[in-house]
């Protein structure tokens, strides 16, 4: 007797605790580059779905909700941007994350699994203002980089937005215009992060002053992969049941795994390190939303690009619920 073969998504589905529409995944690409000064990370997205990710994620079994638009984000950047205070790009990251936003928050509102496609990090501001909207202050964030991302308009060195989203939507700084539309839903609680081997000291002050929980590549080493991942879901969702929003920014990985970044720290996770994170962030049903981040094709040759590609579709197919065996 045969038996009927079962879906990726319809696993994934028996698991979702949160997602009304558990079989369907909305896809947001942002080709995006403001939040950081090297150009090509807006073509991360395109990329991606060149390689077939799409495609690879209907052969899961998920119906795909793409949002429209995708070519917009390039007009958005305004004639005249000048800094305000040190923050590079200020009204064009404001404004393009604002539109992030509104689109993870459509796919959120309607059950979906909301996987947005960048892009540099600074388009976190809008997802998981998007994500949050729906979900609230119940929403925890797994942040997997290499870099904290939190500083603020007074701790960041360089200005780029990239490196400063988390403080946005936490509200450790003030949301003034042009980001006043930043409503600071997420709980310091209820951040944790895998990965950092690169914090500035201003952001290390502030993950220490307001008690947030961080997992770097040395306790990686000390503990292995796998009981840092539950102890970085026993911190925020203890009980497995809270909804989860996963940032991976491919940095986290080791250069010699996604070298196609524009970060890159040596000392990063393995390539099994990464996607054992969302193997097992799979596992607990909670996921309802993943940025996947900082792919850049200009960086790096030809080799380079596809190994970094191919990995950010990996990662987000174990995201989905792909397993080994």
């Amino acid at each position: 007797m045969e038996h009927e073969t079962v879906t990726d998504a319809q696993r994934m589905a028996q698991r979702s605790k949160f997602l009304a529409e558990a079989t369907a995944v909305g896809v947001t690409c942002v080709p995006f580059s403001g939040g950081q000064p090297k150009g090509g990370v807006e073509d991360g997205p395109v990329e991606m779905i060149r390689f077939g990710l799409l495609d690879q994620i209907k052969s899961m079994g998920y119906a795909v909700s793409l949002s429209e638009g995708m070519d917009k984000y390039a007009a958005m950047r305004p004639t005249s941007d000048p800094p305000i205070g040190i923050l590079k790009n200020p009204r064009y990251v404001a404004g393009a994350a604002r539109r992030v936003s509104d689109q993870v928050r459509a796919h959120c509102e309607a059950g979906r699994l909301a996987v947005t496609l960048g892009g540099d990090h600074s388009i976190a501001m809008g997802t998981l203002s998007g994500s949050a909207a729906v979900y609230g202050s119940d929403l925890c964030v797994i942040w997997i980089d290499a870099h904290a991302d939190i500083n603020t308009p007074e701790t960041t060195g360089s200005g780029n937005l990239h490196g400063c989203p988390l403080a946005f939507v936490l509200g450790l700084c003030e949301a003034k215009e042009p980001f006043d539309w930043i409503v600071p839903r997420l709980r310091k609680d209820r951040l944790v992060y895998i990965g950092l081997r690169d914090v500035d000291a201003g952001e290390k002050a502030l993950l220490r002053k307001h008690g947030i929980r961080a997992f770097s590549m040395h306790d990686v080493d000390k503990h292995g992969i796998g009981r840092v991942v539950e102890m970085a879901l026993d911190h925020v969702n203890r009980d497995r049941s809270l909804p989860v929003h996963m940032s991976f920014d491919v940095d986290a990985l080791d250069p010699s795994v996604a070298p196609a970044t524009g970060t890159p720290v040596r000392g990063g996770l393995t390539f099994r390190e990464g996607h054992y994170i969302c193997e097992a962030v799979a596992e607990t049903g909670c996921l309802v939303a993943l940025d996947l981040v900082e792919v850049n094709p200009s960086l790096g040759d030809p080799d380079s690009l596809r190994q970094t590609v191919a990995v950010g579709c990996s990662l987000v197919r174990c995201s989905l619920g792909e397993t080994l065996l």
